[in-house]
């Protein structure tokens, strides 16, 4: 695993998310963001984004606070500008032996997923990365965006072990994800959980 710092090489937060995203995107074709539609080119669909430089700025956006609602909300923000063809990102938080909704950016989402139901309790339940190319096919698969067709879900965990939320991320695309996404989300929230539970 590595082991991201704080350094001289991350962007300086007053450069603000659009300029990071920026260079996360790097490789793009300079046309690939016309407008608000959402692109089906081979060349954009095979791009991803730079997870090491995310967690590079991840780490920068947490040291002016451990509190989870401003990491894990500058986190969503930071993967929605970072991420070609994603309609929502967000965390799910585990309140009460469910998931409550926590940080996000898209459309309004449902607010309590209990455990076991869904993508989110499944990830929730099984303690395990869900990575599915069609949500429709998933059985028990609550659609609180009729628009998603495929999604990730990364679970969360505190500093003794158990699952205290997820990372959901939607996407309008079939089969949108890959495993290169599921490594750098899963080194992602290995970096969030560091941030949030430093060791004592």
């Amino acid at each position: 695993m590595l082991n991201y710092r704080r350094s001289d090489t991350a962007l300086p937060l007053r450069a603000g998310l659009p300029d990071l995203a920026a260079r996360i995107r790097q490789n793009l074709p300079p046309d690939a963001h016309a407008g608000s539609e959402i692109i089906h080119t081979p060349e954009v669909l095979n791009m991803t984004p730079d997870y090491s430089l995310l967690c590079e700025q991840l780490c920068a956006l947490a040291e002016s606070s451990r509190d989870p609602i401003p990491v894990l909300a500058n986190a969503s923000a930071l993967l929605y500008e970072a991420m070609e063809n994603v309609n929502w990102v967000g965390f799910y938080l585990v309140r009460g032996g469910a998931l409550l909704l926590g940080p996000f950016q898209g459309k309004a989402a449902c607010v309590r997923i209990e455990k076991g139901r869904g993508v989110c309790g499944t990830a929730y339940a099984q303690d395990a990365v869900q990575l599915v190319p069609d949500v429709h096919a998933f059985p028990g698969h609550i659609a609180c965006d009729s628009a998603s067709n495929s999604e990730i879900v990364v679970p969360i965990h505190g500093p003794e072990g158990a699952v205290v939320g997820v990372l959901d991320i939607d996407s309008v695309l079939f089969d949108r994800f890959d495993a290169h996404d599921r490594a750098g989300l899963e080194e992602l929230v290995s970096v969030l959980e560091r941030e949030l539970f430093p060791p004592a």
